[in-house]
């Protein structure tokens, strides 16, 4: 194991908590700590360290500038009634940044140092921890290539560290439905490609179409396949998921959509709900009929960052479909609430999906 040395001063309570009182957003507001470890091919990883949270000196030959060898994960801290800090499955996000790093010829790190790094982090930073409902800390690892070097090989440095947030919701109307649009010229991710690596290049290709689709009035994009045009895939931040004929389905992984871990969780959760699961293809044109006919009755997107989002229109070709308008679909509802009692410890724990910070 990797001794983590503190080399930061105690948190000042009093800051955290002028922080948490201001409108947090999402994404803005920044703790005062932050995780770091270097790497070197011929030591491995070393200096695991907790440090003031500050600007990072690269040099502006560093590879990550370069070549783009850049991953990084997402989760959440939150803060039980009872005042105990829960993390939720931070081991799948552990083991998803090291089926990044392979995917992205970068060094993998063990879990359990990855876990140690994280426990030891919110340990530092319990007093930046929300109280306020819906709010938590979001956690943000990243690896990024830091070798001075301009050739096309894998960088042979590294920087891991871990930045955190005080967040509120990730949309700012919050549980609510958003209009999303699908996208029939650009494409996000190939077969073969990166689009199962949680890696920056993903997202920065989408932004275009996303700015795009705000213009329009929508939330956000969504993906259909790079090969035809027509099988439905994920949303720019999140997998998506619709009920057709009472059956929750989504996109089986096929290396061009990010596994997601609340699709994971909640593909789980589902059955105990009395709410079937399917993982399979889904064209646009099926959704599009299936809102006409009512076999489709509800369509959601499910990360991290928003947990469940409800999706009330889809634009396609310049026309707007309605899915559930301004309402909040039965299924998306319940399989919001079970999630959520679980990861703030309202409702049982059937699965131990939650990891406390001591």
């Amino acid at each position: 194991m990797i001794e983590i040395q503190v080399q930061a001063q105690p948190s000042n309570p009093s800051v955290a908590s002028a922080a948490l009182e201001q409108n947090l957003g999402f994404g803005r507001i920044f703790a005062d700590k932050m995780f770091q470890m270097k790497y070197h091919k011929d030591r491995g990883w070393y200096d695991a360290s907790i440090v003031p949270f500050g600007s990072i000196s690269l040099s502006p030959a560093a590879m990550v500038f370069h070549y783009g060898q850049e991953i990084f994960e997402g989760h959440k801290a939150y803060r039980w009634e009872d005042g105990r800090i829960a993390l939720f499955r931070p081991e799948m996000n552990a083991k998803r940044l090291n089926n990044s790093t392979y995917r992205m010829s970068m060094p993998q790190i063990p879990e359990q140092v990855q876990l140690d790094a994280t426990m030891a982090l919110v340990g530092q930073l319990k007093d930046w921890v929300p109280r306020q409902e819906g709010a938590s800390l979001y956690l943000r690892p990243t690896m990024i290539a830091t070798e001075a070097m301009l050739g096309v090989r894998p960088s042979n440095e590294y920087l891991y560290y871990i930045i955190c947030s005080p967040v509120g919701p990730y949309y700012p109307t919050g549980f609510s439905p958003v209009r999303v649009r699908a996208e029939d010229r650009f494409i996000r991710a190939v077969p073969g490609g990166t689009g199962a690596a949680k890696t920056g290049g993903n997202y920065a290709g989408g932004l275009f179409a996303q700015a795009e689709a705000k213009e329009q009035g929508y939330m956000g994009v969504l993906w259909l396949d790079a090969l035809n045009r027509r099988d439905v895939e994920e949303i720019g931040a999140m997998n998506v998921m619709f009920v057709i004929d009472g059956k929750v389905v989504t996109s089986e992984l096929k290396g061009s959509i990010l596994p997601g871990i609340t699709r994971d969780s909640i593909l789980h959760l589902a059955p105990d709900l009395g709410i079937k699961t399917e993982e399979r293809t889904t064209s646009i044109d099926e959704i599009l009929d299936g809102l006409q006919t009512g076999r489709v009755t509800e369509a959601f997107g499910v990360g991290t960052a928003a947990v469940v989002t409800p999706i009330g229109h889809i634009g396609y070709k310049g026309v707007d479909h309605k899915v559930t308008g301004d309402e909040v679909g039965p299924v998306s509802r319940k399989i919001y609430q079970a999630l959520t009692d679980i990861q703030w410890g309202r409702a049982p724990d059937r699965y131990e999906w939650m990891r406390f910070v001591h």
